[in-house]
């Protein structure tokens, strides 16, 4: 009779491993990123932690393509938008898959802004305005990368790039150092260090779309989010800060509780009219210089939480409303209409052009200091 229940418990299990469906972390190869551009060689990192979750990072825009992540049944999801080869990241027309954007991230209106009484020019790519650095910016420039171990025995990518004094217009020699670490608790971490030789701005920040489906076709309206946050930057129609800090109470933009992100965001309200949908600089309730909590995203599918916490005193969260499915993706998912959202912690937009807004000047002699950290849970 034992014989017979172990024999029948044999044969459960091995049905089961043949019916599972669950996902296995998939890595793209290395030489899927194998090339060369303006001398400068481009190649694909892969970082893991010992509970199987797995970044794959290029350096070309210092980019992260791929970010495998538990979630529930024991299942792995690649939570990122990217593309399969630097091929598609050179023929996609949304440059803006995952990468570090700079020098400042954001808008900054007209291009224009003054520094000890000069008044400076910056290229224009948006309607008038810059945004996340010019054409020219960080995320289509080779960085140079070195894999490491961290003093916590993580694995770790380091990558500099050296922006020259006048690129997109920007004054002074600026070097550029992020790194980032995968944590054994499922945390993946951007720290960025900057220095420059001359008076300059800066704002970088990661512009990764997120999908806790699991980088599907599937809408990220499903998503459950909270933002940590009283208030925001109301702009004008080309989301421009006017100057404002507004209070969030009473309007469609307050995340304060948990909300499912489909859930008002067709809502007649002006500032969502203006973004096409969600689009928004949010003031972060923290002190100036604290690690804190930002936003939480919960994916009830999946069972995944993603935790973002940083240092600066804001984050952009956008809802994929200019995705419009051109470009495929990984997998061959098309980016389509909201699939991804962003979260991106920063300084507010136009900070140089408001004197009411933070600190966004680095001098020469100072370290310019940002700590950003997606930390990922199962419920």
């Amino acid at each position: 009779m034992k014989k017979t229940i172990l024999f029948l418990t044999l044969i459960a299990l091995i049905i089961s491993a043949c019916t599972s469906k669950k996902t296995s972390v998939q890595l793209l190869p290395q030489s899927n990123f194998d090339t060369t551009i303006v001398d400068q060689k481009v190649a694909l990192y892969t970082l893991k932690n010992e509970n199987g979750m797995t970044a794959q990072i290029t350096n070309y825009g210092a980019r992260l393509v791929s970010l495998w992540v538990p979630a529930k049944n024991g299942d792995f999801k690649d939570v990122v938008w990217g593309y399969e080869s630097i091929k598609d990241y050179l023929n996609a027309t949304d440059l803006f898959a995952g990468p570090i954007v700079g020098r400042y991230g954001n808008r900054i209106g007209k291009g224009q802004f003054s520094l000890d009484g000069k008044a400076y020019q910056l290229t224009l790519n948006n309607n008038g305005n810059q945004l996340h650095g010019g054409a020219g910016g960080f995320f289509i420039k080779v960085w140079s990368a070195r894999p490491f171990k961290n003093d916590k025995g993580e694995e770790s990518l380091e990558m500099t790039y050296l922006s020259p004094a006048g690129e997109e217009g920007y004054p002074g020699n600026l070097t550029i150092k992020v790194i980032y670490s995968l944590s054994s608790s499922n945390e993946l971490s951007i720290n960025y260090e900057a220095t420059t030789d001359s008076t300059t701005i800066l704002n970088p920040t990661s512009h990764c779309y997120f999908n806790l489906h699991g980088t599907s076709a599937q809408s990220t309206n499903s998503h459950v989010l909270t933002i940590f946050a009283d208030k925001y930057t109301p702009t004008d129609s080309l989301l421009i800060p006017t100057g404002e800090i507004a209070d969030l109470t009473g309007t469609p933009l307050d995340f304060r509780k948990p909300t499912v992100i489909g859930e008002r965001i067709e809502t007649d309200f002006l500032a969502l009219k203006y973004g096409k949908g969600y689009d928004h600089n949010y003031v972060l309730n923290k002190s100036a210089g604290e690690v804190s909590l930002a936003a939480e995203v919960y994916e009830p599918a999946t069972g995944i939480v993603m935790k973002v916490s940083t240092d600066q005193p804001a984050i952009q969260f956008y809802s994929g409303n200019f995705m419009n499915g051109v470009d495929t993706g990984k997998r061959g998912d098309k980016h389509n209409y909201r699939t991804g959202i962003a979260l991106e912690t920063q300084n507010y937009p136009d900070a140089p052009n408001h004197a009411n807004f933070p600190n966004s000047v680095l001098k020469a002699g100072e370290t310019y200091k940002h700590v950003c950290v997606y930390k990922f849970e199962v419920k």
